[in-house]
């Protein structure tokens, strides 16, 4: 009996752009490009990946992508509302069919009793909609929490795919 080849939702992401024609772009914080980069680690991803925008410092969100600063200000770079602004911002900037961006606190300083380590905003933007999910990891460690996201990123993407495609 084979071995069941391991699921790759990175591959299936970038097959499933490439035969519809469509591109993404990301818009990283906490990951600081590991979407990216997975994403490049797939050949022939160059045919549905655009490229990313790593926007760790507030600055270079409203700067890269056009996050309005009061945003940030109003709601703090770790939110539903600036994960939505990165996502619609990095789409728009780049030009491209769907963006996914990622904000959250990696950890293992900067958490609060309302934000703590492992909070992390995904959204992903289409011309349809943008969609943006919570998670809270926990405080289980920097390098599982960014890996968590990759993962919950990859997912994300998926489900708005299959769900434009409708």
């Amino acid at each position: 009996m084979a071995a069941k080849e391991a699921r790759d939702p990175g591959k299936e992401v970038i097959d499933f752009l490439t035969q519809a024609g469509k591109t993404i772009v990301t818009a990283e914080s906490c990951t600081g490009g590991m979407i990216a980069a997975a994403l490049t680690d797939i050949p022939g991803s160059s045919a549905a990946f655009y490229g990313g925008y790593i926007t760790y410092a507030n600055s270079a969100k409203s700067r890269m992508i056009q996050v309005p600063a009061r945003l940030i200000h109003d709601y703090g770079a770790v939110s539903n509302q600036v994960a939505r602004a990165m996502a619609d911002g990095a789409r728009n900037t780049a030009r491209v069919d769907f963006a996914v961006a990622v904000t959250g606190i990696a950890g293992p300083d900067g958490g609060t009793d309302k934000k703590p380590v492992g909070l992390v905003y995904v959204a992903v933007s289409s011309e349809l909609a943008t969609v943006v999910i919570e998670h809270r990891f926990g405080d289980i460690g920097r390098d599982a929490v960014r890996r968590a996201t990759v993962e919950a990123a990859f997912e994300l993407i998926l489900q708005v795919l299959n769900s434009d495609d409708d």
